[in-house]
């Protein structure tokens, strides 16, 4: 259980925040090392987002993580759920989808999970989603990691939902993948800015 500290001055100012946000930038989960955070730098990047904007404090999302053995016994359900889907796959396919979690030293399964029939609107629920799996990215940034914000098929496949135990209302809103980078990160084309702004 997470204990708050009442001691703690909130929103107190942080200039090297900036410069942290702008010099950001995602690390291929292909070209990552270990090693991973450990658990005292797990829990503070887990801590840091679940401290997302949560309208109704419904914390709509939970958090799966994959470490050691388990990326290997996950490897193993995407096999089987893919063999299950497309019952052809080839050899090469599966081992490649045996392997697609030891790809970084830890992967986070972010749940998106959506509370119905209730005031707080749906949309805004799957939002707070989604900041969770970017304040994740950048509160390993901050302690010197890199990391990886992907779905791709694992995340729609309904083999690996049920097999992940996902309920009515849930989906994986991304698999964030966290570990050192094994060459140094390149800037990447950014948007122009004027051209995204306008003013009402």
């Amino acid at each position: 259980m997470t204990t708050i500290d009442s001691t703690k001055i909130l929103n107190a100012p942080a200039p090297d925040a900036i410069e942290l946000l702008l010099t950001r930038r995602s690390g291929s989960a292909k070209a990552m090392i270990g090693p991973g955070p450990n658990e005292a730098e797990l829990h503070r990047i887990l801590s840091a987002a679940t401290r997302v904007p949560d309208h109704g404090k419904l914390f709509p999302w939970r958090l799966v993580i994959f470490e050691g053995e388990s990326r290997v016994r996950f490897g193993a359900v995407l096999a089987a759920s893919l063999s299950e889907s497309e019952p052809g796959v080839s050899p090469e396919r599966l081992e490649t989808e045996r392997a697609r979690f030891l790809r970084a030293p830890v992967v986070v399964g972010v749940v998106s999970r959506v509370r119905e029939g209730i005031p707080i609107p749906e949309w805004e629920q799957i939002l707070s989603a989604g900041a969770a799996c970017q304040t994740m990215l950048i509160a390993a940034h901050a302690l010197g990691f890199v990391a990886n914000w992907i779905t791709e098929w694992p995340a729609y496949h309904p083999g690996v939902k049920e097999r992940l135990g996902l309920k009515s209302g849930e989906r994986i809103a991304g698999f964030i993948y966290i570990g050192k980078p094994a060459a140094p990160l390149e800037e990447r084309v950014r948007p122009d800015l004027d051209k995204l702004i306008t003013r009402f």
